[in-house]
């Protein structure tokens, strides 16, 4: 890994090694820049490298030309191990399975299962957050008032028994939380929706209605148009991080 690596640079670097020795080449690294980088501060440093079962002499053009043989399949390999990695991702997504990634409220990871069980306290907050949007129409007021409500974000522990989350909730967070159709029962994948394994949180048709307010105020139906005509850009230059549309400000 990179740390790792990192770690055998600097060793090298103070003169801490003179050899360094790995069961295979693809050990070392997969990559063939990467591999050429790190062959290089090698011969700077005068630090030999052997690979214990693959037999192949570097001073010459033909060790180096097997080494790079060697690495290049290295490399292809890696790279097919990623596009059936991603693949089967795919595939389970569109089947409706829950594919991993960082927790999310209003749900646990049925380990047995691996798939996702309701935390009813949770699933509270989050249909909640979704009320609220539908009779405020503001996200910043949604997070105020879940806030004043004494709620949090998703609050976990970790395998290592740290406790993490549990933060006030902002507009960001907001926003990620209504516009994810993982709480309508459904998985995304690209552009497309699957219906899921989990249970739902909040109904198709509440979903439908919040994501549908998001975009009138995105692009500026619904809510009074700017008094200044000349900013042009308003409702259509958008936020990369949260994906809201941005507004004139003065001042």
């Amino acid at each position: 890994d990179r740390p790792a690596m990192q770690r055998l640079l600097d060793d090298i670097e103070h003169g801490e090694l003179d050899m360094v020795v790995v069961y295979k080449v693809d050990r070392l690294s997969r990559s063939l820049l990467d591999f050429a980088r790190v062959m290089e501060r090698f011969e700077k440093k005068n630090v030999g490298f052997v690979s214990i079962t693959q037999h192949f002499d570097t001073s010459s053009s033909m060790g180096r030309l097997v080494l790079n043989v060697l690495l290049s399949f290295a490399q292809f390999e890696r790279e097919l191990i990623s596009e059936r990695t991603r693949d089967n991702i795919a595939a389970d997504r569109r089947r409706g399975k829950w594919t991993g990634g960082p927790p999310v409220l209003g749900y646990r990871v049925d380990t047995d299962r691996r798939a996702l069980a309701v935390v009813p306290e949770e699933a509270a907050v989050v249909g909640l957050a979704f009320e609220l949007y539908l009779k405020m129409r503001s996200i910043g007021a949604v997070a105020e008032k879940l806030n004043a409500l004494g709620h949090t974000q998703k609050r976990h522990t970790t395998k290592g028994g740290k406790q993490i989350g549990g933060r006030p909730w902002d507009k960001n967070a907001v926003h990620r939380l209504i516009r994810n159709p993982l709480f309508a029962g459904k998985v995304k994948q690209n552009d497309e929706l699957y219906a899921g394994e989990h249970p739902p949180l909040v109904g198709m048709d509440i979903f439908e209605r919040v994501q549908k307010g998001l975009a009138d105020r995105s692009t500026g139906r619904g809510v009074r148009r700017s008094r200044r005509p000349e900013y042009l850009l308003t409702g259509i230059l958008r936020c990369l991080p949260c994906d809201a549309a941005m507004t004139s400000s003065v001042g």
